[in-house]
């Protein structure tokens, strides 16, 4: 081969280096990931962060539990009844994860992989009065269990790796560049490949950032969930009402001390004319 030959396979090469050397980055970026759980006080809750050329892209705080029917063999070995496995997540799991510019992702495993979790987040723009708004939300979930697991499963008739994923699912909005945080239980139906099951997501203690993170490891600041606002409401408006209460019971009292004083202190004008002998 000449030089002129050499020269033109090593360009027709150059795209396809060019395809492998971004699919590799690609890949080492998702691998930059840690499970920071044993930093959490809570026993039940895991925290997860995924960062990509050595800065924080996602971060995920939560205690997440799945509630899993299934069918055993009833003791006559002809009906069939419905069992509940009751799943948590547990710490030490594996943690792989990705983070774009509108979709971010984290993907969970544990127990030898017989479980997953995968979460896709997007982000939107929208145009409102004020002009373009963005926001991000939770738009998929996808479980995927092994029901011949006999940790929590005993004797399954249909044992074996099945799917449960999120339908239309718009969850956790948040406003762009806001952390999510809800203490709450918050539950998502997933419906399983597992014939006429439904799986059941139950979120707690849940603390999420996929998008514009600002500082390394520190969350923006929280968008709270409707019912920790409320629930926070109903904790502090038996202290505002008592202290309004309060307020007027003491402007009543200031107010009837003064009009008693200044009472007290006028003459009383004598009714009968003869009393006018004994004033001077």
């Amino acid at each position: 081969m000449d030089l002129r030959g050499r020269a033109l396979f090593q360009v027709d090469r150059l795209p396809v280096i060019l395809v492998l050397f971004n699919i590799m980055a690609q890949v080492m970026a998702e691998q930059e990931v840690e499970n920071l759980s044993g930093l959490s006080t809570n026993p039940e809750k895991d925290i997860f962060v995924v960062r990509e050329n050595g800065t924080t892209c996602l971060m995920a705080e939560f205690a997440a539990k799945f509630i899993v029917p299934y069918d055993v063999w009833a003791s006559n070995y002809v009906d069939l009844i419905t069992e509940q496995a009751d799943i948590a997540l547990t710490r030490g799991a594996e943690v792989e994860g990705r983070c774009g510019h509108n979709e971010s992702e984290l993907q969970v495993f544990w127990v030898d992989r017989a479980y997953a979790l995968k979460m896709l987040f997007v982000k939107e723009s929208h145009n409102t009065s004020k002009g373009p708004e963005a926001t991000w939300r939770l738009s998929k979930v996808q479980f995927v269990y092994d029901s011949s697991e006999k940790t929590h499963f005993k004797d399954a008739v249909s044992a074996g790796k099945h799917t449960a994923n999120s339908h239309r699912l718009s969850a956790l909005v948040t406003p762009g560049g806001k952390s999510y945080e809800c203490q709450a239980q918050q539950t998502i139906s997933l419906a399983s490949s597992d014939p006429q099951k439904t799986v059941t997501m139950i979120l707690s203690a849940v603390h999420i950032q996929p998008f514009d993170i600002i500082s390394d490891f520190v969350f923006s600041e929280e968008h709270k969930c409707p019912v920790d606002e409320r629930e926070q409401l109903e904790e502090t408006l038996p202290l505002i009402l008592g202290l309004i209460l309060g307020l007027v019971i003491v402007v009543t009292l200031v107010i009837y001390h003064i009009h008693h004083k200044m009472t007290a202190n006028q003459a009383q004008i004598p009714r009968d004319r003869s009393q006018y002998k004994h004033m001077g």
